[in-house]
């Protein structure tokens, strides 16, 4: 193929690169999430109020369109920066296709490395639905919750660069397994639960936007219950790292989950006691981000997959065979 021939002319991405670019793919997907609640807490979830275009026959923001300059500005501002999550999911992949230039047995890491631009044109897409639903609750919370794999999954295209590609061997025992999957789950239901306390709440994006009609009261006491089963699960599996004494690294993250969540935990009653300010909830969800990110470091650091052979380029006679 003429364009893996291209890519094959590239340098070999040192390991240091390879690092960088996983942290860029977690990030990227993560400060999206953060940037959209910024658009939804000022207001601006309108200010380009139609899709591809920000206005009708434009593109770019219109002054004399009558949408207040600065709200169309910061949602035109969180469509831009979509591009640069496009760009930084194309060195992903180009990045992984060049080790597996090298390392053909690497198909697992490109896989992954896919699933970054595929995630972000998807999450595009429902972007532009959410706009032309006028931001329905529902929509918003859609768009949001598609973001959530997507900053899994970059954490685990981060771990494959640094592992090899034998079938995992665990860390944990079945049992500590099963609970790890109960508490993604679980902390899930908690991000999908966080939706309707903000669809019920007072930042819709835009003053016109009908809200979902429940109490928010009720609303916050259902999330933060799953907060709290989160929490309870992530007790017991610290049990079973206990049954098998868990190496070092496995401990290092699990403390980190838990200072993540509590900390996140912590936030929301705040944010709750406070009425709701627009900045805290901007902080909310980037704390929501660091406990995906944190548990889904748990979940790649519960299993081994055996040493990375990729951090540097395959003998020429190799790559030339």
């Amino acid at each position: 193929m003429p364009f893996t021939s291209l890519v094959a002319r590239l340098p070999f991405p040192s390991a240091a690169v390879q690092r960088a670019v996983g942290i860029a793919a977690v990030l990227a997907q993560a400060l999206i999430g953060v940037t959209g609640s910024i658009v939804r807490v000022t207001g601006s979830g309108l200010g380009c109020p139609t899709w591809p275009e920000c206005v009708a026959g434009s593109l770019v923001p219109k002054h004399d369109s009558g949408i207040d300059a600065l709200n169309q500005w910061i949602e035109f501002g969180n469509r831009l920066l979509t591009g640069v999550v496009i760009l930084v999911a194309a060195v992903a992949v180009v990045t992984a296709w060049r080790v597996q230039i090298d390392h053909p047995g690497r198909k697992r890491l490109v896989k992954l490395a896919w699933t970054m631009p595929g995630g972000v044109v998807l999450q595009a897409v429902v972007g532009g639905l959410t706009v032309l639903a006028k931001l329905e609750w529902w929509t918003v919370a859609i768009h949001f919750l598609a973001t959530t794999p997507l900053v899994w999954l970059a954490v685990l295209l981060l771990r494959a660069f640094r592992e090899g590609d034998e079938a995992p061997r665990l860390l944990v025992p079945a049992a500590g397994r099963t609970i790890l999957v109960l508490l993604a789950v679980v902390m899930w239901l908690v991000l999908a639960a966080g939706t309707t306390v903000t669809g019920a709440g007072p930042h819709s994006g835009d003053i016109n936007t009908h809200r979902l009609d429940a109490p928010v009261e009720a609303l916050a006491q259902v999330h933060g219950g799953l907060l709290v089963l989160y929490l309870l699960l992530l007790a017991v599996f610290g049990l079973q790292l206990l049954r098998v004494g868990a190496p070092k690294s496995l401990w290092q993250r699990y403390t980190v989950v838990w200072v993540v969540a509590v900390a996140q935990g912590g936030l929301g009653s705040l944010q709750y006691a406070l009425g709701v300010p627009e900045a805290m909830v901007s902080f909310h969800v980037l704390g929501a981000m660091a406990v995906i990110v944190a548990t889904a470091s748990l979940w790649t650091g519960s299993r081994d997959r055996g040493p990375v052979t990729s951090l540097t380029a395959a003998p020429r006679e190799l790559t030339a065979a």
